[in-house]
């Protein structure tokens, strides 16, 4: 007999080999119906898989967690069947799942464009409406290579060609298309019901410029079409928001060919940048980080003995001078250890914290860049924290209460807890990352967090707590850091002297709340859609004159707020005041002071807000006053 038991504890026993769809329709009906896919002792595999042994199972429905890449996946597929049937000759290479949806790169004798997308998708609907059985069939490396070399697919043999000769593989055919797939799949074309073609892009033969350049088409999938609808719109609210677009409107900064990935940053937003800096900086003082500065560079042998070379020098741009070779800087960690290595310190010193807004590079790739999002060169508000392994957990704890604060105060409130662990690369034994991983737990459940692990995605040196930051209309940024360190501090020499008198290393913790600069800022733009909240916007208030009798009262309004430490501004044209209030008010402006006769006679201002509401009139002393409280209160909506 085979049991089989099914995540409510129950078990359902067999007297044969049984495949995930029979056990689903021994179950019910309309869970036969609902199955897309099974979890066999926690691998997925197909509907068609048999199972001969005892084995525990989780029958996959729209439901499951694991539903939306599955169908995702298929999608892909069918996006493929559907190019080579509308376009004979086209050759599919790769078709992964991506974030929101998937893509497919083709070989055709020429490039696919946009206009050829509404011919696809609707190809796409009619193989759904046939409802083709999708069937897995196994091969070896060689009869795989000889069938696509068969039927013209010369870049699927090129991909067998590179896996080993003993692996056996599997392929899905659905109607008259296969392909090469680990799977698993839905079991049928009709399963794949909410879809879009997005968009086609150019993408090189493995990513190598020197190979053919291919067509990528991009798409996304869905459980439902309500949830197709739903992220539609939220594209297109996206599109509103683009800090790109925004930072031009606002004149923030710009980007240009001639320093790729490196921004150009104008006055109004290097004025946002300066408000978000000296925040932060408030924050180190309060929480007992002394400020450092280190250098841009540093001779490749210091990157040698932190592991950075082994494990990171793809990334880093590098430099000569008199027969050195030097590296700019990826990441401010091993100069805060030539700090700390400064004179000798005892335990009775920790923990020691260090921070600097530090300027650090990375080569990423040219095709990765995306306005200030993704740049090569960037700021991080970073620090450092040299302490025992008795004080790991107060410092992670009082961090987290920390990044907590800043986060509510930029306007983010849903904020979710993830804990990277260990990746392969890495330094150290296992027994090492027990430990840290293990630290890092239990600071977390000191602090009461709920957390979500995500294996193999910690940094090389130690695991990580990740800060995952959901904006206005429910993207996910992930932010700040949290890493305990081992490894550095023993490779780089740092020291303290214990209680008994000997030398020790510290463990080194990184941590970071808004992470790049830069980055901070595009996701501020894009998360209150351009519309700053008074304390952070490049310009606070600007006073619109309604004739030229008022310009010098509205002058020295101005003057008056702006010796307050007040970003204000004033607009002098001989305009009509609706065309100056719509102009400000595109501009983003939170607050329009409009003089009068009747305000230049009372030494007041009419306030309005850009959203148009009328607070009626005000002494400069009273406006200065609410302007004075939202910085106090950090106060988002204006």
């Amino acid at each position: 007999m085979i049991a089989i038991t099914l995540p409510d504890g129950s078990r359902r026993e067999f007297d044969h080999p049984v495949s995930v769809a029979e056990v689903a329709a021994a179950i019910g009906p309309g869970l036969a119906k609902a199955a897309l896919a099974g979890k066999v002792d926690g691998r997925l595999v197909d509907t068609g898989f048999r199972i001969d042994q005892d084995a525990a199972l989780e029958i996959v429905t729209e439901k499951h967690p694991d539903a939306l890449d599955i169908l995702r996946h298929s999608t892909a597929h069918l996006l493929a069947q559907a190019v080579q049937r509308l376009h004979p000759g086209a050759q599919v290479t790769i078709g992964p799942v991506i974030d929101n949806g998937f893509y497919y790169d083709f070989a055709y004798e020429r490039p696919f464009t946009a206009e050829d997308l509404p011919a696809i998708e609707a190809e796409m609907q009619k193989i759904v409406k046939e409802a083709h059985p999708v069937a897995r069939s196994v091969k070896s490396r060689d009869e795989a290579t000889a069938f696509f070399r068969g039927i013209g697919e010369e870049y699927k043999a090129q991909i067998i060609e590179s896996i080993p000769a003993n692996e056996e593989l599997s392929l899905y055919t659905q109607g008259e298309f296969t392909d090469l797939c680990r799977g698993p799949h839905v079991p049928s074309t009709d399963k794949l019901r909410s879809f879009r073609l997005m968009k086609v892009a150019g993408a090189y033969w493995r990513g190598d410029h020197h190979n053919a350049m291919l067509s990528r088409i991009y798409g996304t999938a869905w459980l439902n079409d309500k949830d197709l609808k739903a992220y539609l719109t939220m594209l297109e609210e996206a599109e509103k928001r683009d800090h790109r677009r925004i930072g031009r409107q606002q004149d923030l900064f710009h980007l240009q060919e001639e320093a790729p990935g490196l921004v150009f940053w104008h006055p109004k937003g290097w004025a946002v940048w300066q408000v978000v800096e000296q925040y932060m900086r408030r924050v180190y003082h309060d929480t007992g980080y002394g400020e450092v500065r280190c250098p841009q560079i540093l001779d490749v042998e210091l990157w040698k003995k932190s592991g950075h070379w082994d494990n990171y020098q793809d990334n880093m741009f590098f430099t000569e001078s008199e027969k050195r070779t030097y590296a700019l800087k990826p990441m401010n960690c091993p100069g805060h250890v030539q700090v700390f290595k400064q004179g000798l310190h005892s335990y009775r010193d920790l923990p020691i914290r260090y921070g600097e807004f530090g300027a650090c590079h990375r080569n990423e790739p040219s095709g990765a860049l995306h306005g200030i999002l993704r740049v090569r060169g960037f700021t991080q508000d970073d620090g450092h924290v040299f302490c025992t392994e008795g004080q790991i957990e107060s410092e992670v704890t009082a961090f987290h209460a920390q990044a907590m604060r800043v986060y509510a105060d930029f306007g983010f409130t849903d904020v979710q807890v993830k804990l990277a662990l260990r990746p392969e690369p890495r330094l150290g034994d296992d027994a090492t990352w027990d430990k840290a991983e293990d630290a890092l737990r239990a600071a977390l459940r000191a602090a009461g967090v709920e957390w979500e692990e995500l294996p193999g995605e910690g940094a090389f040196y130690g695991p990580k707590i990740e800060y995952h930051l959901r904006d206005a209309i429910g993207r996910t940024w992930q932010l700040g850091t949290m890493q305990v360190d081992f490894m550095m501090p023993g490779r780089l020499g740092a020291e303290y002297v214990d209680e008994s008198s000997q030398k020790r290393h510290p463990v080194m913790l990184h941590r970071a709340i808004v992470g790049s600069m830069e980055r901070f800022i595009g996701i501020l733009i894009e998360h209150h859609a351009g519309s700053l909240p008074a304390w952070l916007a490049p310009v606070q208030a600007v006073v619109l004159n309604i004739t030229d009798a008022q310009a010098d009262w509205a002058g020295e309004v101005r003057k008056t707020l702006a010796n307050q430490g007040f970003r204000v501004e004033s607009d002098l044209r001989n305009e009509k005041i609706g065309y100056k209030i719509r102009e400000h008010t595109l501009q983003r402006v939170p607050y329009l002071l409009v003089v009068g006769d009747r305000e230049k006679e009372n030494g007041a201002v009419a306030v309005r807000t850009r959203g148009g509401e009328d607070l009626g009139t005000m002494t400069v002393a009273d406006f200065a006053s609410r302007l004075r409280g939202e910085h106090t209160s950090r106060r988002t909506a204006v």
